[in-house]
């Protein structure tokens, strides 16, 4: 067994329930990779573990957390091809990326771009892979479709952005701050499609800006509390993803008007998926982001790297608000 270092979740509640200490780490098996970590990125997620409302799945440590990372492989199990010791990796896992070693498997592991740091890799599989299953696996968004971004200053929200673009889709963002509206320039937000929401209101806004069509996807992070307005929202026939709750779990659906528009309400989420979906979406994912990631087309947005060790910090700046992008933890 392998002592690796990890962050520990010690009980629920603030941050003070985190520390870094020590794991326990087998050897790879059949198809696996023991990945030494070098950076992870922290998610919403991790906040609500610390807190006890979003417990990790079967199989991963139910203590240590962290939804993805960036390394270079360490060992590589039996029955295992196209990898090999030192090649560079990053990926998502149920829980455990905040550790300095980590088993993965191979099938799961994306090849991390030539010249690109690995504090920069650690941001880019829960937000990129997250973005790309919900606008083109679950939604279908195709050139010229118009699709709401909602805190689209966040992680999801600056990768789903660059993703939307790059198939010349129209993309319209939404964010409570007009300081992340204005950075979001930088990646290809128009300024007549950023939205500055600070009543929960913005379907007028977007029927406004698309000729009274409404938006063909929606990409929703924030849940019950704007569940009215994205339906109003939604252009005929147009779809809303859902992928995060921060504004709530429940919410009065008007189905009229859902059978009106023959609109699609979806969920989705990566993490308890089984490993055969999640195998099947990093695949696609390498074929079909990582070139554009290759040559620069998108990017990751990093807010900021910051030790390991100050994962309290870390965790006090997401529940903020202030970060925009990535928040890394690295352990170099």
């Amino acid at each position: 067994m392998l002592q690796a270092r990890a962050v520990i979740i010690e009980g629920k509640g603030e941050v003070d329930v985190l520390r870094i200490g020590t794991l326990e780490v087998r050897e790879p098996g059949p198809g696996e990779l023991l990945v030494e970590v070098a950076a992870a990125g922290l998610n919403r997620a991790d906040t609500l573990q610390r807190r006890g409302f979003y417990p990790a799945p079967p199989g991963v440590p139910a203590n240590v957390p962290g939804l993805e990372f960036a390394g270079s492989v360490a060992q590589v199990g039996p029955e295992v091809s196209g990898f090999a010791a030192g090649d560079r990796v990053m990926g998502i896992v149920g829980g455990g990326g905040m550790a300095s070693h980590l088993l993965v498997h191979a099938r799961e592991a994306i090849r991390v771009p030539e010249g690109m740091s690995l504090s920069d890799a650690a941001a880019i599989p829960e937000v990129f892979l997250t973005a790309y299953d919900a606008l083109f696996c679950q939604a279908a968004l195709t050139m010229g479709q118009n699709v709401l971004l909602h805190s689209v200053g966040s992680g999801v929200g600056t990768a789903a952005l660059q993703l939307a673009r790059a198939v010349s889709a129209r993309a319209l963002g939404t964010s409570r701050t007009q300081d992340k509206l204005e950075r979001c320039r930088e990646l290809g937000l128009a300024a007549a499609d950023a939205i500055l929401v600070g009543d929960k209101r913005f379907a007028a806004q977007v029927l406004e800006r698309t000729g009274g069509r409404g938006a063909d996807v929606i990409l929703d992070t924030v849940g019950a509390a704007y569940l009215a307005e994205n339906l109003n929202a939604l252009a005929s026939r147009g779809t809303l993803v859902v992928i995060g709750l921060m504004g709530g779990t429940n919410a009065e659906l008007a189905l009229g008007a859902l059978l009106q528009k023959r609109a699609r309400v979806q969920g989705s989420v990566l993490r308890s998926r089984p490993l055969e979906e999640k195998a099947a979406l990093a695949q696609a994912f390498s074929r079909e982001v990582l070139p554009l990631l290759e040559r620069g087309a998108i990017k990751p947005v990093v807010d900021c790297v910051l030790p390991m060790a100050d994962v309290r910090e870390a965790h006090r700046r997401i529940e903020q608000n202030d970060s925009f992008g990535k928040i890394v933890l690295s352990w170099q």
